[in-house]
């Protein structure tokens, strides 16, 4: 019987725990006129920020990271999982991405998130911390993380506070948004890219879990699958815009994806994901039959 540790969970938990305490902490210190989408200055701005952030993307990550629990522990563990789940797919209805300072209904999508920490914890206590052994297309992970970590250092340094240093990248040159308000070209404070690098490495490394039921496993890896496109797609679509639109290398912008629509970009999204679902498959396919 496979019953898999929870390593891959926890990391996943400490990396967008990283990411909420530096949005804290460099919303409380950065003028929001400076950020993005916020009206407040100080630690309520930061403590604001950090709970939109709770909610997107972190909700999105929460549904996974209960699937991946769900494969330990028993099925009463479904009467707090799929409270959790619904609670996170409220997102919509309380994040404007034109609007990012939090509410009180924020606190929805914040409890789903809690109680799949607590379900991660239970897993953990019951399956352990060790990471999954070695999986077939652990190397072809570990490029493409190496890729977004490189293309994603000019938003890491916006993340903390400051401009990327030097010229090849560009940051603090001013550019005009669509209403004509100036803004740098890579704003200080939290980017859309960073989510998507972040969502990127979270379902490469969610992708790592066995699990043995068959419905669960196709539905995690369907899940991981639209996570990866989702968060690739925005990946790109950011760093484009920032890094060859805004430098003058073509007008040719790549349209927004982080609202779903029937537009072009998301028939590509779609595509990506069923082809990122049929590779997870496929990879544990190639487990099964190595195994001894």
């Amino acid at each position: 019987m496979i019953r898999p540790a929870q390593g891959e969970a926890l990391w996943t938990w400490v990396m967008w725990a990283v990411m909420a305490f530096v949005v804290l902490v460099t919303y409380s210190w950065v003028a929001q006129a400076e950020t993005y989408h916020v009206s407040r200055d100080g630690i309520a701005g930061g403590l604001s920020r950090a709970v939109t952030l709770l909610n997107f993307p972190i909700g999105l990550v929460a549904i996974a990271l209960v699937l991946v629990a769900a494969a330990v522990l028993p099925r009463r563990a479904w009467l707090a999982g799929a409270p959790a789940i619904a609670l996170c797919a409220t997102i919509p209805w309380f994040v404007d991405q034109d609007d990012l300072d939090a509410r009180w209904t924020n606190a929805i999508p914040v409890a789903g998130a809690v109680i799949a920490l607590g379900l991660t914890i239970a897993a953990t206590r019951r399956a352990g911390s060790a990471l999954a052994p070695r999986r077939p297309f652990d190397g072809w992970r570990l490029a493409v993380a190496a890729i977004v970590g490189l293309v994603s250092l000019p938003w890491i340094a916006a993340e903390l506070g400051f401009h990327f240093p030097g010229d090849f990248f560009m940051g603090e040159e001013i550019g005009l948004e669509a209403d004509g308000t100036p803004i740098a070209a890579v704003h200080l404070g939290h980017h859309h890219g960073t989510d998507g690098a972040l969502l990127v490495l979270t379902a490469l490394l969610l992708s790592r879990v066995r699990v043995e039921s068959r419905g669960l496993r196709l539905t995690l890896a369907g899940y991981l699958g639209l996570m990866l496109s989702y968060g690739g797609v925005n990946f790109v679509q950011d760093a484009w815009n920032e890094q060859i639109v805004k430098r003058g290398w073509t007008d040719a912008g790549i349209p927004s994806a982080l609202l779903p629509g029937v537009t072009p970009v998301w028939g590509v999204l779609v595509v990506i994901a069923v082809a990122a679902t049929l590779v997870g498959l496929g990879e544990e396919r190639c487990t099964s039959y190595s195994a001894p």
